[in-house]
C-alpha cells in the first residue's frame, strides 16, 4: 500500500498523471459573464475604440484565456501600463480573472 502511494506521489510530482481539474483552476464562463459587464463598456463596444482618451481598444473575444490571465495579473501588479486597466484588474481576485478570461475565450473570435 504504502509503495502504491509513494508511486502514485511521484507520477503525479512528475506530471505524468494529470491532476483533476477543478473550477478553481479554470475559469467559469457563465460566473464571467457577469464578471465582465464593466469589460465590455470598452472591449465589447463597436469598433473597438474608446472616446477619451481615443485609442484602440483589443477585443478580447476568442483570445486564448491564459493569455488574458497573465495580462491581468500583469495589470495588477503594475507590470503593464493603463491606469484603468490597472485599477479594473487590482480589484479582481485570482478567480475573477479567470471567469473572466473563460467567458472571453469562448467566445468568437
Amino acid at each position: 500500500m504504502r509503495s502504491a502511494i509513494l508511486l502514485a506521489t511521484g507520477l503525479v510530482a512528475a506530471g505524468l498523471v494529470a491532476a483533476p481539474v477543478t473550477a478553481q483552476s479554470q475559469g467559469d464562463p457563465q460566473a464571467g459573464e457577469e464578471k465582465a459587464f464593466e469589460c465590455l463598456g470598452c472591449h465589447g463596444s463597436e469598433n473597438y475604440g474608446n472616446v477619451y482618451p481615443s485609442y484602440h481598444v483589443p477585443k478580447l473575444g476568442g483570445q486564448q484565456a491564459q493569455y488574458i490571465v497573465s495580462a491581468l495579473k500583469a495589470y495588477a501588479s503594475g507590470k503593464r501600463q493603463h491606469p484603468t486597466m490597472q485599477a479594473q484588474a487590482k480589484a479582481l481576485s485570482p478567480q475573477d480573472m479567470r471567469d473572466i478570461a473563460a467567458y472571453f475565450a469562448q467566445q468568437a473570435p
